[in-house]
């Protein structure tokens, strides 16, 4: 319970809030003693608080005699108040706690589509349980989408693939899988057990825009070498979903992470690439941005990265 809040009414008249409860304690027992020992105080200091209340708003508030205490008009009026004022306050005082503590409030977390194939969907399902007053808002986002929107504040937290570190953000490395080339499963590639970059230079290619997905698309031309110079682009699309049923269509191959494996079509081979090229996913956050909850949020991604007999369990009363 917080009671040190000052108050000022118009004038420049300070009260405070305790003396607002000891008033409150006052006009239910209407008894000074008897108030005082609900508010486990002495009765001369509660005396004291209700007259410095008085003198402050100005109006009388206790009509006191030695035996008998009786509100007055304005007393009455002011008791009526403070019977619902008080317990709004409180509840107002215990929701900005518990925003404080990430128990509360909004979160919104934007994601590359590639995310939804490795950890999300598991860390939003321990985040809800766990965190069940925090509204959480997902966004999918390309990563460059996502960097902007953090510099914008419309989003609190990003998980990005391949992204180039830079002073105004906070990247953090949650996934690292091999990069795969997708092609057609009649192609004569799907029938080997690994293809060198200079193979799949030879062939027509669905890629993505380097304004959308810098990072991932530098991490192709780099695996490619000076072949990227020379490639038969056929397609360029934003989702690896497209990029599959593109793909599938026979338009061209596309170079995507091992994880998408969980999603593609019999029609369609993952052949591993020669030299095991890797793409990471990250999160990434604004320094110094006030959002309690994302700790929590991280917490749960790195959980659901964990085999399941080593992840922490959270207290029952972090769970509520």
């Amino acid at each position: 319970m917080i009671d040190s809040v000052s108050i000022s009414p118009k004038g420049g008249t300070f009260v405070e809030l305790r003396q607002l409860r000891y008033f409150a304690t006052v006009a239910e027992e209407l008894h000074f003693g008897r108030a005082a020992a609900r508010l486990h105080i002495s009765q001369p200091p509660l005396s004291v608080q209700i007259k410095r209340l008085e003198d402050e708003l100005g109006v009388t508030l206790l009509h006191r005699s030695t035996r008998h205490v009786e509100l007055t008009a304005a007393g009455a009026e002011l008791a009526a108040r403070l019977r619902t004022a008080l317990p709004e306050l409180d509840a107002s005082f215990v929701d900005l706690q518990e925003m404080q503590a990430g128990q509360r409030g909004r979160l919104t977390v934007g994601f590359v589509s590639s995310a939804n194939y490795t950890m999300l969907p598991a860390a939003v399902r321990l985040f809800r349980e766990r965190r069940p007053h925090v509204r959480l808002d997902l966004q999918p986002l390309t990563s460059a989408e996502q960097l902007d929107a953090l510099l914008s504040g419309s989003i609190d937290l990003g998980i990005v693939r391949d992204a180039a570190p830079t002073d105004t953000f906070d990247f953090r490395d949650l996934l690292a899988e091999r990069l795969v080339a997708c092609v057609p499963s009649g192609h004569p590639i799907a029938a080997q057990s690994s293809v060198r970059p200079a193979e799949l230079a030879r062939l027509p290619m669905i890629t993505f825009p380097r304004s959308l997905m810098p990072g991932y698309v530098d991490q192709i031309r780099s695996l490619l070498g000076e072949s990227a110079h020379h490639l038969h682009i056929t397609q360029q699309v934003i989702h690896q979903e497209t990029a599959l049923s593109f793909v599938a269509a026979g338009v061209g191959f596309t170079v995507l992470p091992e994880s998408v494996t969980r999603l593609q079509p019999g029609s369609i081979t993952a052949v591993a690439i020669a030299g095991s090229p890797q793409t990471r996913l990250s999160t990434v956050t604004v320094p110094g941005r006030d959002a309690p909850a994302a700790a929590a949020f991280l917490a749960c991604l790195d959980e659901t990265l964990q085999p399941e007999t080593e992840r922490p369990q959270e207290p029952p009363e972090a769970q509520v």
